[in-house]
């Protein structure tokens, strides 16, 4: 069964990560990359932000590509951010709006397969379930599965 400090954690995670999941679908990374895009908006050059974190224009240039190109460590845009006066906001929004619901709808999968999985079995031996029935054994089973959590959720 999952335990109250389990539930509190997802519960906290939830609210904390609440209003960035609001913002998170109208944020949209600049092609430049954001360190490219504010740099120029500020009218900084590549030599003043260079300056900045005591490496050459080369090196800001070359972190801008790796910036665009996805491979920029986190550290780094830290760096980066403090030199420009700025904070990095690091975080993971779940894609379905909440944690809650992402393990509903994990558990409501992993639940279909299983039950589904049975029921063929059951199939070839001539004992073939209702689709009413097979649709409440699937929802029985996740919520157990969503009040469990097993390791197998994510398998």
């Amino acid at each position: 069964m999952k335990t109250d400090k389990q539930k509190l954690m997802i519960d906290q995670l939830d609210e904390k990560l609440k209003s960035l999941q609001n913002i998170s679908n109208s944020i949209i990374i600049p092609s430049n990359g954001w360190v490219y895009t504010i740099r120029k908006s500020l009218k900084m050059s590549l030599k003043q932000l260079a300056r900045k974190l005591n490496v050459t224009s080369q090196n800001i240039n070359q972190l801008e590509i790796r910036e665009k190109n996805g491979t920029i460590s986190l550290n780094k845009l830290r760096e980066v951010a403090d030199a420009m006066e700025m904070k990095l906001i690091y975080a993971f929004v779940s894609k379905e709006g909440s944690f809650k619901k992402m393990i509903e709808k994990r558990a409501y999968e992993v639940a279909e397969e299983i039950v589904l999985r049975t029921s063929h079995s059951m199939s070839l031996e001539d004992q073939e379930n209702l689709p009413d029935r097979l649709e409440k054994a699937i929802k029985d089973k996740a919520e157990q599965i969503k009040n469990e959590m097993p390791r197998y959720l994510w398998d």
